[in-house]
């Protein structure tokens, strides 16, 4: 009979089908378990996220990197896909805290913070501390240009990140991944300060609110004064409808409701904290270059690339020659506001 000889043929074929079983079920947890966000989507559907369950796993991040300080400080990075793809910005930034002066250390209290699933999978290949901050019906994949919808989506959803963060009860240091690390920022805050902020050019004093700040890099202390000011930050972008959370933030920043809540903000100094807009003038004291006023991603990889190169010509000087001769940075070079052809 034709059952007979498909029973017969069942047995033959039995052990090849069991020997298959063995090999890929283990491969496919394995493969599942190194690289959780390929199959977000569809985990997701399965098993929704609750927003207890979601603080519940950045607190358990937060606290993997956290340092011994009693303010339990973080360094955090938002990066998207693109600026986490291979030789993108993301490799240039953690080279220089690799070979920055007291630096690579600080390397195990950053937390990667990926903007989608793409960049979350990336970041599992290459870094101990990564957190997904997706956002449903939003693709922050791509490059976002200066201003346009998307991009401020992204700046509010940062905000309103860093807020949460702050109710977790960590402090945190914000970094944009095109900032170059070559000293520890820690020893150059203020420390009186609750928020304290880059700007794109220094006025002289740590306390003038005519100081422009730049968010891109910024220290924020967890406490009441804080996290009810990023409440106030970022409902105020209803009030200022169009303008990103850098704008905002300097128009609040010395209002009466901002003066009211006590919170003590305070600017850091281009000496230390410089950037293409204004580079430090000092090798010797500047703890970290900003790739600003500048619009391509491409343009950023050339020039931050550069300044890389003239940090390991410094740290390659003696003591003596560090001293005695004068160091210029050779950026910028392709960074501008040009607009990209």
């Amino acid at each position: 009979m034709q059952f007979a000889g498909d029973a017969k043929e069942l047995r033959r074929l039995l052990p090849v089908i069991l020997l298959l079983a063995a090999v890929t079920i283990p491969c496919t947890i394995f493969y599942l378990s190194v690289s959780p966000g390929t199959t977000f989507n569809s985990l997701s559907k399965l098993f929704p996220t609750t927003q207890s369950s979601w603080k519940e796993e950045l607190r358990r991040v937060m606290s993997a990197a956290a340092m011994g300080d009693e303010k339990k400080t973080v360094i955090i990075t938002m990066v998207n896909s693109a600026w986490m793809a291979p030789g993108s910005i993301m490799d240039l930034f953690m080279e220089s805290l690799k070979i920055g002066n007291g630096t690579r250390e600080l390397l195990n209290h950053l937390v990667v913070v990926a903007m989608d699933e793409k960049g979350y999978v990336r970041c599992m290949e290459m870094h101990g501390h990564c957190f997904a901050l997706t956002t449903e019906g939003v693709d922050f994949s791509e490059q976002k240009n200066y201003m346009t919808a998307d991009y401020l989506k992204l700046t509010w959803r940062r905000i309103e990140f860093l807020g949460t963060v702050l109710e977790l009860g960590f402090s945190y240091i914000l970094t944009d991944a095109d900032i170059m690390w070559f000293r520890n920022p820690l020893l150059h805050f203020y420390s009186d300060g609750d928020i304290q902020l880059s700007c794109d050019s220094f006025r002289d004093n740590s306390e003038n609110m005519n100081n422009v700040a730049n968010t891109g890099f910024h220290y924020a202390k967890s406490n009441n004064k804080t996290i009810n000011f990023y409440k106030y930050w970022y409902s105020s972008k209803v009030n200022y409808s169009g303008y990103h959370d850098q704008d905002v933030l300097n128009f609040i920043k010395k209002d009466s409701y901002t003066r009211e809540l006590g919170v003590k903000i305070k600017f850091l100094d281009t000496i230390n904290f410089g950037g293409f807009c204004e580079p430090s003038k000092d090798f010797n004291q500047v703890c970290t270059m900003h790739a600003n006023c500048c619009v391509g991603l491409n343009r950023k990889i050339h020039d931050l690339s550069l300044v890389l190169d003239d940090w390991r010509k410094y740290m390659g000087m003696s003591s003596e020659e560090r001293q005695t001769q004068k160091m210029f940075w050779s950026v910028p070079k392709e960074c501008s506001f040009a607009p990209i052809d």
